[in-house]
């Protein structure tokens, strides 16, 4: 099995906090871990995966890339 995470957004839902440059899904808002990276390490639990595919906006590659490190 292989897992999409759908990480798009426009960053207007939780704003302030969240902003088009910054949407939620990068912010720390439960501990030192992004909700993108809790949804990560949520599949670590999980048998028989292959690497997860990521969907994201153009724009939010390089925040993808940074909290995959």
């Amino acid at each position: 099995m292989i897992p999409v995470i759908m990480s798009g957004g426009s960053g207007t839902r939780l704003w302030p906090l969240s902003r088009k440059n910054k949407p939620k899904q990068f912010l720390r808002l439960f501990g030192d871990k992004s909700l993108f990276q809790n949804t990560l390490i949520r599949l670590f639990d999980l048998s028989d995966l292959e690497a997860p595919i990521v969907v994201c906006n153009e724009s939010h590659r390089f925040m993808v890339a940074e909290q995959l490190q």
